[in-house]
């Protein structure tokens, strides 16, 4: 039986979706082809089931579904990232921490909804 893994990266910019058959790539997509939003940041529904129709499977069919990072080492990074910037980084910093506090941080419940 084939092992199909699909990757979905999304909610940062320039969301897509992959996937790999066997390690094999099949097909990949980013959502900005689809939506026609520059940078889409949107969770990559189009892509995924145009990454699912090249390979002529269902979402019952995958092996696994991965995301593209761990969300604690993102915040772990965006964190550092404003802290070396300085007071400089400040406004960024604080329009950019309300959105992890409500939902970034636990950004894998929201992409189980959406493939679901």
């Amino acid at each position: 039986m084939a092992n199909y893994i699909l990757s979905i990266s999304a909610f940062y910019h320039d969301s897509a979706a992959a996937l790999v058959c066997d390690g094999v790539p099949i097909a990949a997509a980013q959502e900005e082809r689809f939506t026609r939003v520059r940078h889409d940041p949107a969770f990559p529904g189009n892509a995924i089931r145009y990454c699912l129709d090249e390979a002529g499977i269902r979402l019952d069919d995958l092996t696994a579904i991965v995301y593209y990072e761990d969300p604690k080492e993102k915040f772990s990074r965006v964190v550092s990232s404003f802290a070396s910037a300085g007071a400089s980084g400040a406004r960024v910093f604080a329009r950019t921490i309300p959105e992890w506090v409500r939902w970034k941080r636990r950004v894998l419940e929201h992409v189980d909804q959406e493939i679901t």
